[in-house]
């Protein structure tokens, strides 16, 4: 059975109970959701063509930075009015263009922090401001990363994010431990190997904290895990440890479930396929993929460019005669088109790896 066969809305974006059916889908056959973090139109199409293609479920988010990039990097973001404004241009997007492509699809927004939170109460107002209208939130979900504070601190405030999603049904993720490496102007390249991994007793308090105020959210648990990519064997990720927080959660809580907390997995570019079916073994629901996109992106452009270089270089002239044009080489409908490919093909390997393919 398909995962549409339980959601209420089949294809375009999904919000609330089916969103929490989503994940405890893959929960149920072992499988995650791609989170793909996307800057533009091509890159939103370029994923969602191989959602299509493979028939599975997908998640896009915008970060504050991608976010930005959406609205223009040529306007003013002092008070994160570009990043506000792009999200919601990015999110109106989304879901004008999604239905197209037969597929559920996850809006999400990815690592708000401490300093960026206006970002997230600007696109929490036009949630607000859209549910009013529409009985349902602009946005799937958001993240809410305050990993480099203090715990309590952590959990207090977004319990009290929380209490502002919980009425608009909107899922909200969290995280604690902090992930290494650096991604979109985030840079914990220089902190403790020991502040990669997260508790047990801390994945408990956040539960013990969240669930009354909602069931719709998920925490993404640090077991090594680095943005960026990096030789193998430099980082060292211990999926195993996520076992041990479900087991804690499930005897403190006398859960009926193996799997009683929705995991997600971050800084995941660059790591095996075994430690990816590791992790979604233990109940990881998510996996956030930038790195690896970014690249697989730029290498239909690259590729493109070196293979018609000669034809690139000017108008009009080419090997083929110097009053030859050359619009049909340069047009960008063209070079950006290929980027959309390589992507495409980036994209199905990792609903191939994560066992998503097959299961809308």
């Amino acid at each position: 059975m398909g995962v549409t066969d339980r959601l209420s809305r089949k294809t375009g974006v999904i919000v609330g109970d089916d969103v929490q059916i989503l994940f405890k889908h893959c929960q149920e056959l072992k499988y995650a959701v791609p989170a793909i973090n996307v800057t533009s139109s091509s890159v939103v199409i370029a994923a969602l063509e191989a959602a299509r293609d493979t028939k599975s479920p997908i998640i896009l988010q915008l970060s504050q930075g991608g976010a930005a990039f959406f609205g223009g990097k040529g306007a003013p973001n002092g008070n994160q009015e570009a990043s506000i404004a792009g999200a919601v241009a990015g999110a109106h997007y989304i879901r004008s263009i999604a239905p197209l492509y037969g597929i559920p699809v996850v809006l999400h927004t990815d690592h708000c922090a401490k300093k960026l939170l206006p970002w997230l109460d600007g696109m929490m107002d036009h949630d607000e401001a859209y549910f009013k209208q529409h009985g349902e939130p602009l946005f799937s979900s958001h993240m809410i990363d305050l990993s480099e504070e203090p715990v309590d601190w952590n959990i207090q405030t977004t319990a009290k994010y929380l209490k502002r999603a919980a009425p608009m049904k909107q899922w909200l993720e969290m995280e604690i431990g902090i992930t290494g490496g650096e991604e979109d102007g985030v840079n914990n390249e220089s902190v403790d190997n020991n502040s990669l991994y997260t508790q047990p007793e801390d994945i408990y308090e956040i539960y013990k904290t969240l669930s009354p105020i909602s069931p719709f959210f998920s925490i993404a648990a640090g077991f090594g895990n680095v943005h960026g990519l990096y030789k193998p064997g430099n980082v060292k990720l211990h999926p195993e440890l996520l076992q041990k927080h479900q087991a804690y959660v499930k005897e403190k809580t006398d859960s009926k479930s193996e799997k009683p907390v929705f995991l997600v997995f971050h800084g995941g570019s660059g790591s095996s396929k075994q430690e990816y079916l590791d992790a979604i073994e233990y109940g990881v629901v998510k996996v956030n993929m930038d790195t690896d996109m970014q690249y697989a992106y730029l290498s239909g452009v690259r590729d493109y460019v070196l293979s018609k270089k000669d034809y690139l270089m000017k108008p009009v002239g080419n090997p083929d005669g110097e009053d030859k044009p050359n619009k049909k080489f340069f047009d960008p409908r063209v070079w950006v088109r290929e980027a959309e490919k390589t992507m495409t093909v980036r994209v199905k390997e990792a609903l191939n790896d994560f066992n998503t393919a097959g299961k809308v």
